[in-house]
């Protein structure tokens, strides 16, 4: 029987980074964003139904993300729809994943896991943490995005004492070493508790 583990936090805190720790101590990890990539990539899931509801947003057999964005800020309709459509073939990949893996712990990687509701289909959950500042300076180091639509992004997100508050566990990723021995230890305490169930 795997152990399902959501793994959220907010934008710049190291969900990606922890999530590849967790990998590294055998456990199976799905990501929704690598879903959705993959998706949106030439001959992907969502390429079709997308080019039926949104021809705009097709370039080079794909889905653009920069067009569905201009979409998205031109037609207040446009995320319903996009979601509709997204949103299934996101359940179906995860389910997959799920079906396939033979690992005793499965991490599911899902930005909005308190948002979606998702967190009451996980046998725990884990929020990833880091102090404002360094979460800002990781963000701004991208240079993919500038401070107001950081702020915007904020925004829209449960903002990060509730999810550390909602969590069965918060790893703090002021440092690799302190988010790795973090990690370590959740991941003893689960197979610890696999093995005595």
């Amino acid at each position: 029987m795997t152990y399902l583990v959501g793994l959220t936090g907010s934008i710049g805190m190291g969900k990606s980074t922890t999530a590849r720790m967790f990998a590294d101590l055998g456990c199976a990890v799905w990501d929704a964003d690598t879903a959705v990539h993959d998706m949106y990539a030439p001959d992907g899931a969502a390429v079709a139904p997308m080019r039926s509801e949104f021809s705009d947003a097709i370039e080079d057999d794909g889905v653009s993300r920069t067009r569905l964005k201009a979409i998205i800020a031109a037609d207040d309709t446009a995320l319903a729809r996009i979601e509709a459509i997204v949103h299934p073939l996101v359940a179906a990949d995860r389910q997959a994943f799920l079906a396939a893996t033979e690992a005793d712990i499965a991490v599911l990687d899902i930005p909005l896991l308190f948002e979606s509701g998702f967190d009451a289909t996980m046998d725990a959950t884990i929020c990833v943490t880091a102090p404002p500042e360094v979460q800002r300076a990781r963000v701004l180091a991208r240079n993919t995005m500038s401070e107001a639509q950081f702020s915007a992004i904020l925004t829209k997100q449960m903002p990060d004492a509730e999810k550390r508050a909602r969590a069965t566990w918060v790893v703090t990723t002021d440092t690799l070493e302190h988010a790795r021995a973090q990690v370590q230890a959740i991941v003893d305490d689960i197979r610890k508790g696999l093995h005595h169930a």
